[in-house]
């Protein structure tokens, strides 16, 4: 079931990301969060924009997205960025395309406009499901961050409402 984030789900959130944060190079933090930031991150979040996650029958968070803003100044207000993250275990089963369907129904209804995905490359997965949701790729950055000793290049894709 998708249903919008509580405060109680930060615990399972964070456990979600850091395993990224350990073990892949989709995020650009490189040093786990504890449950009370990942509190702080969706109180804040959560209080403009969407923030969804993906819960089992049995209860555990199987993933999580969101939309925040993507440029300070007021003439960027109708365009947001898109984050996704689903749990390892429950990788290619469909869940990730729900939330961003999801997602992008909420942004829709809260009056957004575009959506911009910035994606580590190379990312498959997240280019696929990005394509298949009508993202259109935009830029392509190289070598702007560095993890586990390599330049990581990331590419933009935007989706208009």
């Amino acid at each position: 079931m998708i249903r919008k984030v509580t405060p109680a789900d930060a615990a399972a959130i964070a456990t979600i990301y850091n395993f990224h944060v350990l073990h892949t190079d989709v995020t650009f933090d490189t040093e786990p969060v504890s449950a009370e930031q990942m509190a702080q991150r969706i109180e804040q979040i959560s209080a403009h924009y969407p923030y969804l996650v993906y819960q089992t029958a049995e209860g555990r968070i199987a993933g999580y997205c969101y939309a925040h803003g993507w440029k300070e100044k007021d003439a960027y207000r109708h365009t947001a960025e898109t984050t996704i993250y689903i749990d390892n275990d429950f990788q290619r089963q469909g869940i990730g395309r729900k939330l961003m369907l999801e997602l992008m129904e909420a942004c829709r209804q809260q009056g957004l406009h575009t959506l911009v995905a910035c994606i580590t490359f190379p990312n498959v997965g997240s280019e696929k499901l990005h394509l298949s949701l009508g993202f259109t790729p935009v830029s392509h950055f190289h070598q702007v961050g560095k993890k586990f000793g390599k330049w990581l290049d990331v590419y933009d894709f935007e989706r208009i409402l």
